[in-house]
């Protein structure tokens, strides 16, 4: 069986999208999408993605790590697939498609997505870091030289600590440009390894490090892969609603592989 596939990216987060509308590649086993997105073996890639039909909503977003198994939210994933959808023929001024942590909204402005994210109650703190979850669970700690630091060493070590390694965590290490800029790394579970970005990681430094008490807060983010921007609405009780991720999502290239090779 041949498997068509598109390659997208987001600030250098890459993904696997496949239009599975019909349901041809609903049977796809944890070992094809291992495969597939191991970058010596297959085609390579931080994630997978399924755009399937779904009643009610433009389209649904099904999102697989690069492990081969079924993901929490992937906002970098969440941006490419509308990039996707709208290349496939899916033309919306806005789009409203459903996710596994729920329904999304998105645009395309100035040739970029602009992705509604999930409302966050609020942040925990951890020690002297926090811990939030924005579609996915994330860690987020302030270091003075973030560029310098060995983002899968330290990494790895707070995502296999004794709090966080049965369920997992994503680890954000975050410096300070400005007082509405920051750089952020991020070690991200599935991948078990440092990203070039992650979505909802940056979405969780923005809420951390907001520079408004209250009210409207927006926020840029430097990766390695690119440059996004978070803006959201803060409340006195300290929870964050109309929360966006906005930044380019990118068609690299497209192809098919034999599934045969990726059993």
């Amino acid at each position: 069986m041949n498997l068509t596939f598109y390659k997208y990216q987001g600030t250098g987060n890459d993904f696997i999208l496949v239009d599975n509308r019909e349901g041809a590649y609903t049977g796809l086993t944890e070992a094809h999408i291992k495969n597939l997105c191991d970058r010596r073996f297959g085609i390579g890639a931080d994630g997978f993605m399924l755009l399937n039909e779904k009643e009610g909503y433009d389209f649904e977003m099904v999102y697989y790590n690069a492990d081969g198994r079924e993901g929490s939210m992937c906002g970098n994933g969440g941006r490419c697939i509308v990039q996707f959808a709208s290349d496939r023929g899916i033309k919306k001024t806005t789009y409203h498609f459903i996710a596994t942590d729920g329904p999304h909204d998105a645009t395309i402005e100035d040739g970029e997505i602009a992705l509604k994210m999930k409302d966050v109650d609020g942040i925990q703190a951890h020690k002297t870091d926090s811990v939030l979850n924005t579609g996915s669970p994330h860690y987020v700690q302030l270091d003075t030289d973030v560029m310098s630091l060995d983002v899968f060493k330290e990494g790895q070590k707070i995502r296999y600590s004794k709090e966080f390694a049965e369920k997992g965590i994503n680890v954000n290490f975050v410096q300070v440009k400005q007082p509405d800029t920051l750089i952020v790394r991020t070690y991200e579970r599935g991948v078990e390894n440092e990203t070039f970005s992650c979505g909802t990681g940056v979405t969780a430094a923005a809420l951390v490090y907001f520079h408004n008490d209250n009210g409207f807060n927006s926020v840029n983010i430097e990766t390695l892969g690119g440059k996004l921007n978070v803006r959201y609405s803060r409340e006195p009780n300290g929870s964050f609603n109309n929360i966006w991720l906005k930044g380019p999502a990118v068609k690299v290239f497209e192809g098919s592989v034999s599934l045969d090779n990726n059993d």
